[in-house]
C-alpha cells in the first residue's frame, strides 16, 4: 500500500506500555480512493438513486448481475435494465424508493427478478442518504441474492404441507388429487397424476422395463385455469406412452426429468405426438417436468407438471423438490394401493360368506342390503342370513363382529356357519345364542395372547328370530344387538321390546327370548348399529326417522330398503351397515291340516286314512303310499315312547312336511337293526323314504318331522 493511499504510518512496532483510551492516537483514516476500491470489489450489490430517483451509482457486482456496464446503467429508473425495459418482478422498486425519499425511513424490500430466463430472489435494504444539513439526498440499495435460501424455505414449506395434506385418506384417487392440488398452488400451472392400471385394482405393479408401450389411467389433474384446458385426457381415461418417447424413457429410467419446450422441441415432438404438441402450443407451455411415482423400487405411475403462466422454467432445485414431493406421494399411493387390495380381498371374502341367493322358503318375502364402511378402517364383520327351518318356518339372523379387516370377515364366516349348524338342530333362539356364546368363548381361548388380531371375537352381537307362518308367531332373542322394528299393516310402527342380552363372549349370563304375534303383511326390519349410529347424529333421532320411513306402506320391500339406506346412511359411512327386511306371510288353511291323536295304537290306521284323504284332496296321490308309511312309523313311536298330547300335522309348503308332536323329551335315535331284531327299523325307514328328517324340542315336548320333495309346480302359490 502506498503512502498516498493512507494517512501517516503508525509508530514503530515494539514493546510499549499500555495506553489508556484517552492517550490512544486516532485510528487510520482510509483515503477516498481506497474507499472507492472497497465499494467496487464488494461482492454485494450496491446502488445509489439520486433525488430524481434515477440511478447515479452502481458497483461492479450490480452491473454484472444484469449483464450491463456501470456507464450503461447510469440514469435508469428503478427496476430498469435498459431505458424503457423494466425487469420482470422489479415493478415495485420505484414506489419503495419514493417512500424512503419522502419519509427518510429505510425499509426492506424483496423482489423476484427474472434475468436471462432465470428467476432470482433478491433481498434489499433501502436506506436514506443525508447531506450535512440532514436532508435526504438519495437512497442506497444494498441487495443480497437469497435465491438459495428462498428455495430452501419454499422446499421445506411445501414438503411440510405435503406431509399434512397428501395421504389423508387411503383412497387412491383422493391421494392423487391431493398431490395435484398441492402442486398447482406453489409449483406448477398444471399437474396430472397417472397410475398403472394394476395399481388401481390394488395389485402389485409389474415391471415396466420390458414393455414396448406403457398404459396409464388418468387419476387426477388440476390447473390454475378453469376446466384444465391443458389436459388431453379426462379423469379415468386410459392413454399410453411409447417406450421411446420422452415420457416413456423417463418412466423407465425412474428419475425426474425437466424439458424446455421451445420451437425446436415442438417440431421434434410433432411427428411423434401431434395432439400433445398442439396442446402445448395452444396453452404456451414452456417447461415440463415428469416425475415417476416409485415406491419400494416399483413404478406405480407418473406425475406431470407444466408451466405456462409462471415465467421461470423448472430449475435443478425444482427437480429436487419434485423428486422428494413425488417420493412422499408415491409412498401414500402405495399404502392406498395395499389397502385397496386388502379391502377388496376382505370384501370378496365378506360377500362370499353372505347369502348369494334367496333361500328357498315361502314364510316371508325378504330383501337385504349390505354396505361396507369407507373410512379406511377396513371391511367389518356385519352379516345377515335367512335360514329355512323345519315345519315351513324361517330364521332371520343379523350379527356384527368386532373389528375390521380380514380377521373380522373370517370371524363372521365362522359365526354364520355356527348359527346355520345350530339352526339345523332346531334350537330355540335363546338356546342357540347360549351355544353361540360358548363357541365365542372357545375361540377366544384358542386365540394366542400375543396374536396381532387380539381378542376380536368377544363382543360380537347377534339377533336371532324364528317365524312360523302357520301360527304367525315369531320368537326372538338378542345378544347385545339393537332391537328390531315392526311395521304393521295398519300403519303403526314400533321397536320390539326384547329382553337385553350380553354381547357374545361375555359368558356367565343368560339369554331370554320373547314371542310376538305378527299380523300377515307386517314388515320386520333387522339391522346393525351402523344404520342408526352416525357421527353428529343422535341415535334417538335416527330411530324416529327410521320409524317414519317404515310408515310408508305404498313402498315395495325393495323400495323401502333402498329408501332407508339412502336416508339414514351417510355417503361415506364410518361403519358397516347391514339391513334385513322381511314381509310376513301366513300359511293358507288349505295347505296344512292338524289332528289330535289319542295314545292308543288303534289310532295309527285312522291317522293313515286321514293323511291319505288330505293328500288326495291336494292332488298329491303319488305321495300317499310313502306318506302313509312315514305317518305310521312316527305316530307309532310317539304312542310307544312318548306321551300325551300327541298331534299330527301335515304341511304342503316348498316340500311335503309330516310332523308328529308328543309331550315327551325322549330323543329318538337312528340305528341299524340286526337281522333277528323285531324293532329298530322305523326311523331308518323314514330316513330312506324322505329327503330329510329331524327333531326339534320345545318347553312342552318334542316334534319329529320328515320332508318329501314335491313335484315341480306343486309348491307354487301356497300363500
Amino acid at each position: 500500500m502506498s503512502m498516498d493511499e493512507t494517512a501517516r504510518p503508525g509508530p514503530p512496532a515494539g514493546p510499549s506500555a499500555p495506553e489508556s483510551a484517552g492517550d490512544r492516537p486516532p485510528a487510520d483514516v482510509l483515503s477516498e480512493r481506497m474507499r472507492s476500491r472497497i465499494l467496487e470489489q464488494l461482492p454485494v450489490l450496491v446502488a445509489y438513486f439520486g433525488p430524481d430517483q434515477t440511478l447515479a451509482m452502481v458497483n461492479k457486482a450490480s452491473a454484472a448481475s444484469v449483464g450491463r456496464t456501470e456507464a450503461a446503467m447510469l440514469g435508469l429508473q428503478p427496476g430498469e435494465v435498459e431505458p424503457g425495459l423494466v425487469l420482470e418482478g422489479g415493478e415495485g422498486l420505484a414506489e419503495a424508493i419514493a417512500r424512503v425519499l419522502r419519509t427518510g425511513v429505510g425499509e426492506p424490500y424483496e423482489t423476484h427478478l427474472v434475468v436471462s430466463d432465470s428467476e432470482h430472489i433478491w433481498q434489499a435494504a433501502l436506506a436514506p442518504v443525508r447531506n450535512a444539513a440532514g436532508e435526504v439526498q438519495g437512497v442506497t440499495v444494498v441487495t443480497l441474492d437469497t435465491t438459495e435460501q428462498f428455495w430452501a424455505r419454499k422446499r421445506m414449506a411445501m414438503l411440510n404441507k405435503a406431509s399434512r395434506r397428501i395421504g389423508s385418506t387411503l383412497d387412491l384417487g383422493r391421494t392423487a388429487e391431493e398431490l395435484a392440488e398441492l402442486a398447482v398452488e406453489d409449483f406448477a400451472d398444471f399437474a396430472a397424476v397417472d397410475l398403472l392400471s394394476e395399481v388401481l385394482t390394488g395389485d402389485e405393479a409389474r415391471s415396466i422395463l420390458h414393455r414396448d408401450t406403457i398404459s396409464f389411467h388418468r387419476v387426477a389433474q388440476r390447473s390454475v385455469l378453469d376446466g384444465c384446458p391443458e389436459a388431453l385426457f379426462s379423469i379415468g381415461e386410459t392413454h399410453t406412452y411409447d417406450r421411446s418417447s420422452e415420457v416413456g424413457r423417463t418412466v423407465v429410467m425412474g428419475d425426474p426429468v425437466s424439458f424446455v419446450v421451445d420451437e425446436e422441441v415442438l417440431r421434434r415432438w410433432e411427428s411423434e405426438e401431434p395432439d400433445r404438441t398442439r396442446s402445448m402450443r395452444e396453452n404456451r407451455i414452456h417447461s415440463v417436468l415428469v416425475a415417476p411415482l416409485r415406491a419400494r423400487g416399483i413404478t406405480l405411475g407418473t406425475a406431470l407438471f407444466c408451466r405456462h403462466r409462471t415465467p421461470g422454467r423448472f430449475s435443478a432445485a425444482d427437480l429436487e423438490l419434485a423428486a422428494e414431493l413425488v417420493s412422499r406421494a408415491a409412498v401414500c399411493v402405495d399404502n392406498a394401493r395395499r389397502y385397496t387390495r386388502e379391502r377388496a380381498t376382505a370384501l370378496a371374502l365378506q360377500r362370499s360368506l353372505l347369502p348369494r341367493r334367496a333361500a328357498r322358503q315361502k314364510a316371508v318375502e325378504v330383501t337385504a342390503r349390505y354396505l361396507p364402511n369407507t373410512n379406511g378402517a377396513g371391511i367389518g364383520g356385519d352379516w345377515f342370513d335367512v335360514i329355512p327351518l323345519s315345519g315351513a318356518r324361517v330364521a332371520l339372523v343379523v350379527g356384527d363382529v368386532v373389528g375390521h379387516g380380514l380377521h373380522a370377515s373370517a370371524t363372521m364366516g365362522r359365526l354364520r356357519t355356527a348359527v346355520r349348524t345350530l339352526a339345523d338342530v332346531d334350537l330355540a333362539p335363546e338356546e342357540l345364542l347360549t351355544q353361540l356364546d360358548e363357541l365365542v368363548l372357545t375361540l377366544d381361548r384358542e386365540q394366542p395372547a400375543d396374536s396381532p388380531e387380539g381378542g376380536q371375537v368377544a363382543g360380537a352381537t347377534c339377533l336371532y328370530a324364528v317365524y312360523d307362518p302357520a301360527t304367525g308367531r315369531c320368537t326372538m332373542a338378542r345378544a347385545g344387538h339393537p332391537e328390531p322394528m315392526l311395521a304393521c299393516p295398519d300403519g303403526t310402527v314400533r321397536q320390539l321390546a326384547l329382553p337385553s342380552g350380553p354381547p357374545l363372549g361375555v359368558g356367565g349370563l343368560t339369554f331370554e327370548g320373547a314371542e310376538f304375534e305378527l299380523p300377515e303383511g307386517s314388515r320386520l326390519a333387522l339391522y346393525t348399529d351402523g344404520l342408526i349410529e352416525t357421527a353428529g347424529r343422535d341415535v334417538d333421532h335416527a330411530l324416529a326417522e327410521f320409524r317414519d320411513l317404515l310408515r310408508r306402506p305404498e313402498l315395495s320391500l325393495e323400495e323401502a330398503c333402498d329408501t332407508v339406506m339412502d336416508t339414514l346412511v351417510a355417503e361415506q359411512p364410518n361403519d358397516d351397515v347391514a339391513l334385513l327386511m322381511a314381509r310376513t306371510r301366513r300359511l293358507d288353511a288349505g295347505h296344512y291340516a292338524s289332528w289330535d291323536l289319542a295314545t292308543d295304537p288303534a289310532v295309527v290306521s285312522n291317522a293313515r286314512k286321514r293323511v291319505a284323504a288330505q293328500l288326495e284332496a291336494w292332488g298329491l296321490d303319488d305321495a300317499v303310499f310313502t306318506t302313509e308309511l312315514v305317518v305310521s312309523e312316527l305316530v307309532t313311536n310317539a304312542i310307544r315312547y312318548g306321551g300325551d298330547p300327541i298331534r299330527l300335522r301335515l304341511i304342503r309348503d316348498t316340500a311335503l312336511i309330516c310332523e308328529v308332536f308328543d309331550g315327551s323329551s325322549t330323543a329318538p335315535h337312528l340305528r341299524r337293526a340286526r337281522i333277528y331284531d323285531e324293532g329298530g327299523r322305523g326311523l331308518l325307514l323314514v330316513a330312506s323314504l324322505t329327503q330329510r328328517w329331524g327333531t326339534r324340542y320345545s318347553h312342552t315336548g318334542k316334534t319329529i318331522w320328515a320332508e318329501q320333495p314335491l313335484p315341480d309346480g306343486e309348491a307354487a302359490d301356497l300363500y
